[in-house]
């Protein structure tokens, strides 16, 4: 009598079967044990049934006892189902509150499992599961925490946060909300649409302030699900925004900046040839020619009422880069000064150790090949004897020309943080500044916007302060 009492105490959950036998199997405990049930009820039409078709044995995983892992061998009936009309013909009895349909642990391991993927995650889990449940894999504590539903929610978030993400970019697009409070998603919208948005917000009220992207979609929705909302673009879209401003600017005066003050950090004679700088107008080249015509194109067909979409389709376009033509005053606007024209080469960046060696007498193209490939390149020798070459027809190394930064480069030095940024910039930086009143202007707002941005406090931004 004392064994079954504490036999009820330590399973609870097998009271409801008959116990025929428990024994260890090496380091696994295991338990028989059947059903006494004489009826049950089919699980589609609910319509009772005392006519046994068959029994087979299942085995379940259950809590470790002792430090020991626990396999249930249960005994279980299947029956005929009585309703003829019913889409299943047999179907197994359930134990409640011990088994579930294709479950292969009891509804107590199940649910130490679940606590313990909810609480540790994958890895961690597995290993707390070996000691405390049974032995699992991480993906299978992932999987338990996938299938669990999602928790209800009745009313939005005060702050909510809205961005879209690819599902196949390029092609299809969702969006997720997430809970600016406490950093968690709150749930995940199959498109990316205005009325899909607006009808979330309608059916979860309480939202006072949206953190979205610039997406016009997003705004509609907003406005119509959630008028009383205020809607901020958070940080990282100011900041691109700032960024875009910025390079509009370098690009309009870099090249006064580059005419007054050419690069500082060259180090060669004065007798060293220059870059002739181009401006955009001048330019003549395939690919100036190819973004005339192209902005060309794209603003007739925004004249005649064409959407951005289907101009990327007539045009062969990415939709993105037909924004940024539709966006564009002028052609001229999208093209960079150019210099020579020329791509770098890989060498440049050895330029000067090869000029040092070749001051120093050595003249064989293979041997400086060996020592730069010491020092990291990957190029081969007739490359390096190519680049060598010139040298030859006089008694010196010729002097390295001077190449002017590029847009990206420069606009670059403007927004990084002066503390993180290299000497060598910092100096180039402070040349394009000290040449052009415009970009030393522009300088002086970055880090303005920037100390506002970080630590959240200054005064009221106009757009008006940016320079043109």
């Amino acid at each position: 009598m004392l064994i079954k009492e504490l036999f009820a105490v330590l399973f609870p959950h097998l009271v409801g079967v008959c116990v025929d036998q428990v024994f260890r199997s090496g380091t696994t405990v295991r338990i028989r044990a059947r059903t006494g049930t004489m009826e049950a009820a089919c699980p589609a039409c609910g319509t009772p049934s005392q006519r046994v078709h068959s029994h087979y044995e299942r085995r379940l995983s259950d809590t470790a006892v002792g430090g020991q892992e626990v396999l249930i061998h249960l005994r279980v009936h299947r029956f005929f189902s009585r309703t003829s009309t019913c889409a299943k013909a047999t179907f197994a009895e359930q134990i409640p509150g011990l088994t579930v349909r294709y479950g292969r642990r009891s509804v107590r391991a199940a649910g130490a499992l679940q606590a313990i993927a909810l609480a540790l995650g994958g890895r961690a889990g597995a290993r707390l599961a070996d000691r405390l449940a049974s032995s699992v894999s991480r993906m299978t504590l992932i999987r338990l925490i996938r299938a669990l539903p999602d928790p209800g929610l009745d009313a939005g978030p005060r702050v909510l946060g809205v961005d879209d993400f690819a599902l196949r970019r390029g092609h299809s697009y969702g969006t997720i909300l997430i809970d600016i409070s406490t950093s968690t998603v709150v749930d995940v919208l199959a498109d990316r649409t205005a009325d899909t948005l607006a009808a979330w917000l309608r059916a979860h009220p309480g939202v006072e302030i949206v953190c979205r992207d610039r997406a016009g979609a997003y705004a509609e929705g907003i406005t119509r699900g959630a008028p009383h909302a205020i809607q901020v673009a958070d940080r990282w879209h100011i900041w691109r925004n700032l960024g875009e401003a910025v390079e509009r600017t370098v690009t309009r005066h870099r090249l006064q900046a580059l005419i007054a003050a050419p690069s500082t950090t060259d180090t060669s004679p004065p007798a060293a040839p220059q870059v002739l700088l181009r401006s955009p107008a001048d330019r003549q080249d395939r690919i100036a020619t190819r973004t005339r015509e192209r902005h060309a194109a794209v603003h007739a067909l925004l004249e005649q009422g064409q959407g951005l979409r289907e101009i990327a389709r007539l045009l062969c376009l990415g939709r993105n880069t037909v924004r940024r033509f539709a966006r564009a005053a002028s052609p001229d606007s999208l093209l960079v000064h150019d210099g020579t024209g020329r791509r770098p080469k890989n060498l440049e960046t050895y330029d000067a150790y090869l000029r040092k060696r070749w001051a120093e007498g050595c003249t064989n193209a293979e041997l400086l090949h060996q020592e730069l490939r010491a020092l990291g390149y990957h190029g081969t020798s007739t490359t390096v004897r190519q680049y060598v070459r010139p040298w030859r027809a006089g008694t010196s190394a010729a002097p390295a020309a001077t190449r002017s930064p590029t847009v990206r480069q420069a606009t670059g030095w403007f927004l990084r943080n002066p503390a993180k940024l290299d000497p060598d910039d910092h100096h180039r930086l402070q040349a394009l500044t000290t040449a052009c009143p415009q970009l030393a202007a522009l300088r002086l707002h970055v880090r303005q916007f920037a100390e506002m941005m970080m630590h959240r406090h200054g005064q009221i931004w106009r757009p008006g302060c940016t320079p043109s």
